[in-house]
This record gives structure tokens, sequence and C-alpha cells, in this order.
């Protein structure tokens, strides 16, 4: 079977965040982690007889979803879960801020890894908990863990670590060993590790394998909450569904009695979406992986030799998403001045990097809107 990733459906003037947010300008967004691709037919066929069956009541998910789930995880990770440590959220970030709340009090310290998603920095300090960045390293062309600032930076009230695995907006896949001494870090210090895995499908190197943190030892599962959800890979964010995966049953009951009248479920139409998705969908999914390694090598080599003063300073591994340096071109507001020309990216001090030296390009879109946003970038390097 054959997918097209070439000619997806017109996203202007739809309900798209993405596409609304440069509404009657003539600006490519590159920006939020959202593909520009259709859904497998797979989800949108599971989607459609659902819909047929015209009965949208409040759901719970079917043996069937969860051993969906359980497959998937068994198959591609060699992870074989327990049904019962899956804990139902209607989104990731949810998960994010309901771990914070769940294990550490008010006052208390999250610590993690920076530059990174947002709501990494910002789901602490939303209940009153306080937020612990220690910077990256880049060792060698490749982004590493600053083993000695992260333990300057564990205090009395540190309570949780976040970890983002493969990494947003670095695109790294972490080591096998590099996961173990995380592990071991947490244990030493009575952490309780949130490993947010929700691009662990989306390995674009065949020779680096995702590892489930909690997968390391029986001792580092019972002290970690995996996120996961089918958003980003079958591109249903829309949809809000995600989950947690938390092997410990003393936690697992913490983790639901903070989620207690304050935390949506998940939709009926999300756990048809889920289950098609990890049941039907890896044809597509392998296809998909193709189309973005070429968009990936497009943009490396695009960015080499047409971009001087943007440099792409470590291999792009995982994700759809890929870290440019601007620092050299000296603009005080990069996102701006690429926007002026008509590309729409993040600003790389929104994941906590220092203003004016980020900025992060979504590539999961079609070859040709590719092409055109960095025809685009090019042209704003020539009006500097």
């Amino acid at each position: 079977m054959t997918f097209d990733f070439d000619h997806p459906p017109e996203r202007r003037g739809t309900d798209s965040q993405k596409w609304q947010k440069y509404a009657g300008r003539d600006v490519l967004p590159l920006w939020v982690a959202d593909m520009d691709f259709t859904s497998p037919p797979a989800i949108t066929a599971a989607l459609q007889a659902r819909v047929a069956h015209g009965i949208y009541g409040y759901a719970r998910p079917v043996q069937s979803t969860t051993d969906s789930i359980v497959a998937a995880l068994a198959s591609r990770y060699g992870w074989k879960i327990d049904p019962a440590w899956i804990v139902w959220l209607p989104g990731l970030v949810v998960g994010l801020n309901v771990t914070a709340q769940a294990f550490a009090e008010p006052g208390d310290e999250v610590l993690t890894l920076a530059p990174v998603y947002p709501p990494f920095m910002s789901a602490p300090k939303n209940s009153a908990r306080i937020s612990t960045t220690v910077p990256f390293e880049l060792r060698d062309g490749a982004w590493a863990i600053n083993w000695e600032a992260l333990e300057r930076a564990v205090t009395p009230r540190t309570r949780l670590f976040y970890l983002c695995n493969p990494h947003n907006p670095l695109a790294r896949v972490w080591r096998r060993e590099e996961l173990a001494r995380l592990a071991e870090f947490c244990l030493r210090h009575k952490l309780v590790l949130c490993s947010d895995e929700i691009h662990c499908d989306l390995i674009l190197d065949p020779a680096l394998p995702h590892i489930p943190t909690a997968l390391l030892s029986p001792e580092i599962a019972t002290r970690t909450v995996t996120l996961m959800a089918p958003s980003k890979t079958y591109n249903m964010p829309g949809l809000g569904t995600s989950f947690a995966i938390i092997p410990d049953a003393m936690r697992r009951t913490r983790f639901v009695r903070a989620t207690a009248g304050i935390v949506a479920e998940v939709n009926t139409l999300g756990f048809t979406a889920c289950e098609a998705a990890y049941r039907d969908c890896e044809p597509w999914r392998q296809a998909l992986l193709a189309y973005l390694r070429g968009n990936r090598d497009y943009l490396l080599d695009f960015v080499a030799r047409e971009l001087p003063g943007v440099k792409i300073e470590a291999p792009i591994e995982a994700t759809y998403l890929a870290w440019l340096n601007v620092a050299a071109l000296g603009l005080p507001d990069p996102t701006g001045h690429f926007e002026k020309h008509g590309v729409g990216l993040s600003d790389g001090a929104f994941f906590g990097a220092p203003k004016g030296r980020y900025v992060r390009i979504n590539f999961g879109c079609t070859r040709a809107t590719l092409v055109e946003a960095l025809r685009r970038m090019k042209s704003a390097l020539i009006a500097l």
C-alpha cells in the first residue's frame, strides 16, 4: 500500500491552530508540532464507523483498545506492561501537570534539562512548585547532559525529574547508558522520574532504538511515570488522547487522586482513533518515517549549502523538529525577521534557550512546503 504525503487537504481557513496563527498573511507555519499530513486511512475509517453508530455518550476504553497499546509496546520495544498500569488522560501536558501535583508539594522543586518543550518548565509553576533547569552541553557534535551541573542542582526539596525521550526540541535519542545513569541519579536522590515519550514512534535513525525508561530495571520502574500518546505520530493531537503508564500501585493511586475533579475524560472518538492507530497503522507509520527522513536530509543539505550563519549543530535522530542555531545572524528577534519573509518558526527562548540564539523548525510538512520555506529563509538572509 502506498500513501500520499505530498497532497494533503488545504488547512488554510480551517480550525487549525497552526495555520490560523498567520491567517491573512503569506506566512508558511512551521512552528507548532503538528504535521500537515492526513492521518492514516485506517484511523479515518474507524472514526467514520464510530460516527455512524450515532451515540456519543460517556466512554471508557474497551478491551481491544487497551490490547492495542499493550501489543504495540511489546512488539516495538519489548515492554510487556500490565493493562492496569494505564491511566488515560486528555493530553500529555495534563500528565506533566498532574505529575507535579501528585509527587511534589508547593515549594518543592522539579528538575529538568533545557532547552525543552515549554510545559516541562511551566507545569510545576502552575501549582506553586519550582521549576529548575540544567542546560545541555554541546559535546563532540552531540547534545549531552552536564552531569556535574545536574548533581549540583539537586536540593533537599527536589522531588521530581522530567525527562523528554526522545528529546524535543533537540531531536535526540537517549542511549541506554545515558538512561541508566539518569535512572541511578533518580534512585540515589529518591526522585520520581516522569518520562515524556510522546515522540518514541518517530525515530528517524534506524540504528537507534527507543528504550522506555521504565524498562531499564524493576527499581526505576517503581519510580517512573511514562507519558505516551498516538497524537504526534499519527497526527491526531486534536482528538485529545494520551495515557500514563505507572507500574507502582501506590504512585498510580496518588496520580489518579491528583486528577480527581479537574481532569476531563478522554472523548469517545479519541479511544477509537487510538486503537486504530496502534493496531492498524504500522505500514503508514513506516511510510511516514521514510518521508520525514527525506525531509530531514533535504533540510540538512540546504542549511549547510544555502543558509550561511545558520547551523544544525547535532544529528536529527528523531521527531520532525530541528533546532537551528542562528546566533551568528546577530538578530535580536530572529523569528520576527523570518516571519517578515514568510516563514513562521518557534523562538528558541520559548524552550529556555538564550534570546536570539535558536529557532525550531517543523519539517513535518510536504516536501514542496519545505522547499519553499527554505527558499524564503534564504531570501531572509540575503535581506540582511
